[in-house]
């Protein structure tokens, strides 16, 4: 509306969310009234207790009415942003979906526009409103909240965005690396073993924080635990050898870089073997050893070269489109978050392949 002429003709006599704030709680009960609604302070808080959104409460408000004409109908939105309003004067205190939204979008606008640590501190409160929802509605999984949430961003996105950005803010202010490691502990604690699309990413972000924390020997811990449970996570090698690497100054070890990297590449059956080996040469490169790090992006390529068809399988067989790019490790991640492949969703089940 604010950058659209036509669209603020369109909807100029719509009930649109931002006038509530200019009426007053009086107006806004008013409001109700004209609808045939009564609710006062102690109706609303005990429907507030038993609902997850103010839409949720003015469903079934709204299916009482009887509207006569298409007008009516659009006038009718007043009952639930009368309701969502009131809630947030009245409770500020009692999460909804629509003020978790509110939060989100506010805190992307702050991230937009360079502020970095402010939008984290929204985006923190976001997080504990949406944790508070699961809890209040028993749920169990991101993909039972994302059915009933239905905000401007899936929660999935989000939770990626608030981890890559706590990092990006930890950077100047190393709270937000501790404030990291709670949120990455909770998302492994409730979604790992459930429905959570990159557990693995989640993973790298907590031991990174308690690398780059001072807590080096935890984070050797927790790739350990992972690494012997799952030996061919090759994306774990290469996280581990990066906190060796692509670190603060004074927890460096190039040495121990590069002896995780070899330990990856020696497991039988390693995921992503070409990827460890691209590391290990850009390790080799840092160090001016051209001719090895030449050598095993030699041994890459061959790696992650498919073997080519037999000529009858090649006449047989039509051509297919490739729906699925291979994406660089230093091209633009294709998840949107502005960051390196490598540094991103690079040995993920979901690499290459946008979240939305």
């Amino acid at each position: 509306m604010a950058e659209d002429a036509e669209c603020r003709e369109k909807l100029a006599d719509r009930p649109v969310r931002f006038r509530a704030r200019f009426l007053s709680d009086g107006g806004l009960l008013a409001k109700l009234r004209s609808f045939g609604i009564e609710l006062n302070r102690s109706s609303l808080e005990r429907l507030c207790n038993e609902s997850l959104s103010a839409q949720e409460i003015a469903k079934p408000l709204i299916a009482k009415c009887v509207f006569k004409t298409a007008k009516e109908e659009e006038d009718g939105d007043w009952i639930w942003i009368c309701v969502d309003a009131l809630w947030s004067r009245w409770f500020p205190d009692k999460p909804s979906f629509e003020k978790l939204d509110d939060k989100m979008q506010e805190g992307y606008e702050l991230n937009k526009s360079g502020h970095v640590e402010a939008a984290c501190h929204i985006w923190l409160e976001a997080w504990d409103n949406a944790m508070e929802l699961f809890d209040k509605a028993s749920f169990e999984t991101i993909g039972e909240f994302d059915e009933r949430f239905r905000g401007t961003q899936c929660l999935f996105n989000w939770m990626q965005t608030l981890e890559m950005e706590l990092w990006n803010a930890g950077l100047r202010d190393r709270r937000f690396l501790a404030r990291r490691v709670e949120v990455c502990e909770e998302r492994l604690r409730r979604f790992e073993a459930k429905d959570d699309p990159s557990p693995e990413n989640c993973r790298r972000a907590l031991a990174e924080s308690w690398f780059d924390l001072g807590e080096t020997g935890k984070a050797d811990d927790l790739y350990r635990e992972w690494l012997n449970a799952d030996p061919q996570w090759g994306w774990g090698w290469i996280a581990w050898s990066d906190c060796y690497w692509h670190t603060r100054t004074q927890f460096a070890d190039l040495r121990r870089a590069e002896e995780l990297l070899h330990k990856g590449l020696s497991i039988v059956g390693v995921r992503d073997s070409e990827d460890i080996a691209e590391r290990l040469a850009d390790l080799y490169e840092d160090q001016g050893r051209a001719d090895e790090a030449k050598e095993l992006r030699r041994q890459a390529e061959l790696i992650s070269e498919p073997p080519k068809p037999s000529a009858s399988i090649m006449r047989a067989t039509p051509p297919v489109a490739d729906s699925k790019r291979k994406v660089g490790r230093n091209d633009p991640c294709p998840c949107g978050s502005g960051q390196k492949f490598k540094k991103c969703c690079a040995g993920t089940k979901e690499a290459g392949t946008r979240h939305d």
